[in-house]
């Protein structure tokens, strides 16, 4: 074992101390708006720490600085993007959510176009949220493996049985308020790396710009307008806009905790103060990376080679003070415990609500997402033993691939009077099969995958509608409320 015995107890702790948490939300359920809506009683701006904790991952923490370290701070232009996606959110699709009494996203493609649009939806969402989450899963190994000296087999079974657990007993009360948790924790695990790094540099922030000045790394914007670069202002702007309207709009993960809130106006005030933290939080994890590049050069030797991702677990857990590494390492595990436990309930949700797996007698339908649930647990561990390659990439390509098909599908329901279940259904299929095909037979950058996946959909599938008798929705848009 690398880490201290102090930090080790530490981290020990946590998991206890937070799954003992989790599991007291049990209490006082009695349906399913309770175990996968919270009773819709959390405050805003406890939904707005769930959803940057379910945003941010282990893949964040330890693959955002390792980026920075590799590179620059180019990621930051994507999250301009997810800043202004949040705003058309809030004007086209979170209106909707709150006209109806509902779980999960794709009930809404099921008021636009009937039950078989809501089912495709559903089954790829499962999909891709499953593979996602193994890659969240998988990055916890590699810093278990840097912090004990194992290998992650065993770390990914004690996470994956210990969220499991509040998971199944607590519902979605339970992930949101072990969320807001979770993300004060790693927050301030953060902002002490990054003090305890200025003052390990020589000459402090002065000498961290002027080492960064080798290799350009405190650069931020590029200009060049490139299909094949995945960092660049237009890439950042275009691609990280269509990339946050789909994650944050059709991916039940998100959307879930947008229709936990107690209303419409708390809804956005949710997603619009969570754009504010999500992005001073990239800042702080693509600084951190610059400074460990700056910090490497003093050091000379000694820093893990090879796979940029180790880096910073590497310092915390040789170069923080005992106890301090203990509380970091214990939010990163905080992190990889949110996510899991958020993908697990939404999955079920989705599975339950979505492809009629519950039923109509209340006790007997939480009895089956409580099994739902225990069912997920199982394949996202079994997810996180594969090998995924660079974690941050990884789990943002398999999740690109598919939401320009979801995103499209909803813009076509919203803003195409028109447009039919048959057509959307068809322009859905259309923008898979296309994003699948320009992942393995092209080289656009990934950031442009949303974009591409969405115009596809939303074009094949106006166009399969022409003609067509299939069921429709309202011929015009309605318009957002006017409170936010």
């Amino acid at each position: 074992m690398q880490i201290s015995p102090i930090d080790f107890a530490i981290l020990v702790l946590y998991l206890a101390g937070i799954t003992v948490f989790g599991a007291l939300f049990r209490r006082g359920q009695q349906n399913l708006r309770d175990y996968f809506l919270g009773g819709r009683t959390a405050p805003w701006w406890a939904l707005a720490c769930s959803i940057v904790a379910t945003e941010t991952s282990t893949l964040t923490i330890i693959g955002t600085p390792g980026i920075a370290y590799a590179s620059d701070l180019g990621f930051l232009q994507l999250v301009i993007g997810y800043l202004i996606a949040r705003v058309i959110l809030c004007i086209v699709l979170v209106p909707q959510y709150f006209e109806g009494e509902f779980y999960t996203a794709y009930q809404l493609l099921e008021k636009r176009f009937g039950a078989r649009m809501k089912s495709a939806a559903a089954v790829v969402f499962l999909v891709t949220r499953a593979l996602a989450e193994g890659v969240r899963i998988a990055a916890i190994g590699k810093v278990v493996s840097v912090a004990f000296g194992t290998g992650d087999r065993m770390s990914i079974l004690i996470i994956g049985v210990l969220t499991l657990f509040y998971t199944f007993e607590g519902g979605m009360r339970a992930v949101i308020w072990t969320d807001v948790i979770q993300f004060v924790l790693y927050f301030t695990g953060s902002v002490a790396a990054f003090f305890l790094l200025l003052h390990k540099i020589p000459g402090g922030w002065l000498g961290v710009t002027q080492g960064a000045a080798i290799g350009n790394h405190l650069r931020v914007f590029d200009f060049t307008f490139s299909l094949t670069q995945s960092y660049t202002f237009w890439a950042g702007i275009i691609g990280g806009t269509f990339l946050t309207m789909a994650s944050h709009g059709t991916d039940q993960t998100m959307v879930q905790r947008l229709l936990a809130a107690r209303n419409e106006r708390d809804s956005k005030k949710a997603l619009l103060g969570s754009g504010v933290i999500i992005f001073f939080q990239f800042a702080l994890f693509l600084v951190l990376g610059v400074m460990l590049f700056v910090y490497a050069q003093h050091m000379g030797t000694g820093l893990p080679t090879g796979d940029p991702d180790r880096i910073f677990p590497w310092f915390i857990v040789h170069e923080m003070p005992h106890g301090l590494a203990g509380l970091v390492l214990a939010a990163i595990f905080a992190v990889a415990m949110s996510n899991a436990s958020g993908s697990l309930n939404s999955l079920a949700s989705s599975s339950i609500i979505d492809l009629g797996a519950g039923g109509k007698n209340a006790a007997k339908s939480l009895g089956r997402s409580r099994k739902m649930t225990l069912a997920w647990g199982v394949v996202l561990m079994l997810l996180g033993l594969i090998p995924w390659g660079p974690v941050l990439v990884a789990g943002l390509t398999i999740a690109s691939i598919t939401y320009g098909a979801l995103l499209g599908v909803f813009l076509l329901g919203t803003w195409n009077s028109r447009a039919s279940e048959r057509g959307a259904l068809i322009g859905f299929a259309a923008g898979l099969v296309v994003m699948i095909a320009v992942k393995f037979f092209t080289p656009l950058a990934w950031t442009w995958y949303v974009c591409a996946g969405t115009i596809v959909t939303f074009a094949i599938g106006s166009l399969a509608s022409v003609g067509s008798n299939g069921r429709q929705g309202p011929r015009v848009m309605k318009p957002a409320s006017a409170v936010m």
